[in-house]
């Protein structure tokens, strides 16, 4: 199927998408507290970009593009939501003083729409090498559902030491690193050498972790669409609003305790729609899950672990009388 992004849109695309950034680094510019009306107004504008463009998707190029790029996009939603309890985790581990928060998630934000895009390029290249690249993507889309799982079956302890990531050892090696915040600097000069504030700290942190669920989320999204533009698009639109909707959801992430296994479910049933595709290219005979089932598949996950976990909630402030269960940590 012919790819929806012409030169020209490429082009479009990625000006509106680099405008937007600038936007947000000179909102951010000025060290604040984000208020919840700044928040939800940002995230229901971040909200409204996609639903506008799988509209104009919809009258351009059809209403099975349109189903793809909005399957993707719920998709890479879902999986940027574990993206925010990893900066949660992030910003509490180094004690991210409140009015720098989203000077970080906005570091994070970039780093992961660089990471996907080099993702999303290799991705391509693969798949027109040959369909062995579905089979490879569902591959890993099976080992990141069995780690996850894995990891909320353990009910792995969100407090984990992140001094003990690899890159921020490295980091520490190679330069001095000052002891308090200097507002949004990554480096200042002290007894006649250049250090790095714990802001350069975090964000490096945060940079390592991006790796991670760029190699989970691209396959996935490859696995509603094989169109490289879509699979962009859906990247970009899901990351651009987590800097505010981090904000809004930063109380109501920590009662999600079954996120990671709907997370985990989801990327298994892609990881078997990604086989059962290579297997129909060999085998014709063989079925395929079509799109607008995968999204009713992905949806109903979604509501269900929301229910399940607000239920867990209530029955363990039940019987303790104090708030619930703590989240599991995701990825790292």
């Amino acid at each position: 199927m012919e790819s929806v992004g012409s030169t020209g849109l490429w082009f479009i695309s990625i000006a509106v998408l680099v405008a937007l950034l600038v936007a947000d680094f000179v909102v951010t510019h000025r060290p604040h507290e984000v208020s919840m009306r700044e928040a939800a107004g940002w995230s229901a504008f971040y909200l409204a970009l996609p639903v506008v463009f799988g509209v104009w998707l919809w009258n351009a190029h059809g209403t099975d593009r349109a189903l793809e790029f909005m399957t993707g996009f719920v998709v890479e939603k879902s999986l940027s939501v574990d993206n925010l309890f990893v900066f949660m985790l992030l910003l509490a581990a180094f004690a991210v003083p409140p009015n720098v928060q989203q000077r970080v998630l906005l570091y994070g934000i970039v780093g992961a729409l660089v990471l996907r895009g080099v993702f999303i390029a290799a991705g391509a290249a693969m798949l027109a090498a040959g369909t062995w690249a579905f089979l490879v993507f569902g591959l890993i889309l099976f080992a990141s559902a069995v780690k996850i799982l894995h990891e909320a079956m353990k009910g792995v302890a969100a407090e984990r030491d992140v001094s003990a990531m690899r890159s921020v050892r490295l980091l520490r090696r190679l330069m001095p690193v000052t002891d308090d915040y200097r507002g949004t600097r990554l480096t200042v000069r002290e007894h006649g050498r250049r250090a790095l504030t714990p802001l350069a700290v975090v964000v490096v942190a945060v940079f390592a972790t991006d790796v991670v669920f760029a190699v989970d989320s691209v396959p996935a999204v490859y696995g509603i669409t094989e169109d490289p533009y879509l699979v962009f698009a859906t990247n970009a639109f899901a990351l651009l609003g987590l800097r505010a909707l981090y904000f809004v959801l930063h109380t109501a992430l920590a009662k999600l305790v079954h996120l990671n296994h709907g997370l985990a479910i989801i990327l298994a049933f892609i990881g078997a729609k990604l086989v059962l595709h290579w297997a129909h290219g060999i085998w014709p005979g063989v079925p395929e899950i079509p799109t607008p089932l995968s999204l009713a598949v992905i949806i109903a996950v979604l509501a269900t672990v929301t229910v399940t976990s607000l239920r867990s909630r209530r029955r363990a402030e039940a019987r303790t009388g104090e708030p619930g269960e703590k989240a599991t940590a995701p990825r790292d």
